[in-house]
Parts: structure tokens; sequence; C-alpha cells
């Protein structure tokens, strides 16, 4: 006991460092994920008292089409950009790091990485312009090279597959740099055994930088698992009424019916579901990521 307090009082201007961020937290993060959750069980009333009405708004959203077609959107597009954004990262930082001219490589590091410093609503504005139909960069070149001008946001089937592109487009440079640093920090000497053993870059690559990426491989999975049911800003920024149906996700879901139509409970109850699964697909994979470490 005498020694904890010790401890404390040693390292009591930690504490009162923390005590700013722990506020924080419970002002902005723990008190509306709590007052979100009450509200989950509440009537859809804008202003008054709210009635509790138990799990009526889970079985509302639980019995909407609607419901279900957002879910069948976000997990096409989540699951297809996790897939696809998967290698590209790993691929540019593997390339980066066998660059020798540091001036070259700063600047290809710098150029993969600026997409991820812009919002969605610069990134989604440039891409509308560059895919337009009439007159877009991407139908001009299409038609120079003979072919007919594709409505990219305004076919069903090619607005998924930009959504599902873009994010990988815009997020693998800071994935990039996440697998620079760790593989900056791989042992040098082991690359040096490998040469003395007749290894060649490929195989120094395939044998040494590859196998040991491996746990930042699986943290980058769980950022990205994380995010995976809570996609906003490219799908609100880039719908429209013709593709809207095909692209709008849980979230979106979310905006519209709590914030346009101002349906605050069961919005709330959606919300929590998004919650719920986020948790238990992040937690899969985590024990997933253990059970392959302990050798299962």
């Amino acid at each position: 006991m005498r020694n904890t307090i010790r401890l404390m009082k040693i390292h009591a201007a930690l504490y009162v460092m923390l005590i700013p961020v722990i506020i924080y937290f419970l002002v902005f993060v723990y008190y509306p994920l709590v007052r979100g959750v009450q509200l989950s069980f509440q009537a859809d009333k804008l202003f008054g008292p709210k009635p509790y009405v138990g799990w009526d708004n889970y079985v509302t959203a639980w019995h909407d089409p609607e419901f279900w077609q957002v879910v069948r959107n976000t997990l096409i597009i989540g699951v297809g950009s996790l897939v696809a954004g998967f290698l590209p990262p790993i691929i540019i930082a593997v390339a980066l790091n066998e660059l020798l001219q540091i001036t070259f490589k700063k600047f290809v590091q710098t150029v993969v990485y600026l997409p991820h410093l812009f919002s969605w609503v610069v990134i989604g504005g440039i891409w509308i312009y560059l895919l337009t139909p009439s007159g877009g960069l991407v139908n001009e070149i299409i038609k120079r090279l003979g072919g007919t001008s594709v409505g990219f946001l305004t076919d069903p089937t090619w607005a998924r597959a930009v959504m599902i592109l873009l994010p990988v487009w815009k997020g693998m440079g800071f994935a990039a740099i996440i697998y620079l640093a760790s593989i900056t920090s791989i042992n040098p000497t082991l690359y040096e055994a490998a040469r003395i053993d007749g290894a060649n870059r490929f195989q120094q690559i395939y044998q040494i930088t590859i196998p040991l990426l491996v746990p930042t491989m699986k943290v980058v999975l769980i950022l990205d698992v994380l995010g995976l049911l809570r996609t906003f800003d490219q799908i609100y920024v880039m719908r429209n009424a013709v593709i809207q149906s095909k692209i709008d996700v849980l979230m979106v879901y979310v905006f519209d019916t709590g914030i346009t139509n101002f349906k605050l409970g069961f919005a709330s109850a959606v919300s929590v579901m998004v919650l719920v699964a986020t948790l238990i697909i992040t937690a899969i994979t985590t024990v997933i990521s253990r059970y392959e470490d302990q050798g299962g």
C-alpha cells in the first residue's frame, strides 16, 4: 500500500495530465454512447418526454427491407474495400524500401500518402468531375481510345466498384507508411546473412520481409475491420438518386432516418446494432489472429 502511494506521488504530474483526456472521453465519447443506447429504447419524439418502448425500435429495424438492403450494400462495399486494399500497401511499402535514391523515394512516398490528407469532400468532388460521362477526364480518354462513355456514377454496378476502389486508393498511402516503418525496424543482419547464403533480393523479400510483416498485417487488418461497418463519408458525398439504393450503407441510413427524418430512437437502435456487430467482428478477427500466433 505504501509503495502504491509512493508511486502515485512520484507520477502525480502524469495523473494530472490525464485528467483532461479522461474528461474529453467522458463528455464526447462515453456520455453520447450511453445516451444513444438509452434513446434506442425510447419513442421517436423530437420534443418533450420520450416514453420507453422496449425493443420496438430494434424489431422495426429487423423487419425493415431497406435496412437489410443497406446491410448488404455495407458488406459488399466494406468487404470489397478490405480485400482489394490488403495487398497494395504492402507492395508499395516493399517497393519504396527497395528504392536507393532517397530524394525520389521521398517524392513517391509523399505522392502516395497525399490523398490520405484530403477530406472526402475534396476527394469526392475531384472524382465526380473526373468520372463525369460528358467532359470527364476518364471518359474522354476512353473515347479517344475508341470506347464509349461509361456512367461510373449512374450505373449501379460501376458505382459500387467506384465506392470500393476509391477508399483503397485514398488509404493505401497511410497503410504503406505503417508497413514501411515496420520494414525499417527489421534487423539488417538478417538480410546480410541471407546474402551470404546466396539469396537474391526477391528471396530476401519473400523469406524475411514478408514473414516479419505478418504482425503488422494483423494490426492493419483489425483497424480496417473496425471501420468495416462505419463507411459514411464517400457514400454521402458521391451518392445520387439513380444509384442510391445500391450504394447506401448503414451509417448513411442512420443519418437519413435520424437527422433527416428525426427518427432518433430508430436511428439509435440501428447505431447500437452496428456497434455490437463491429465488436463481434473485431473480436472474431482478434481471436483468429491470436490462434494463428499460437500455432493453431
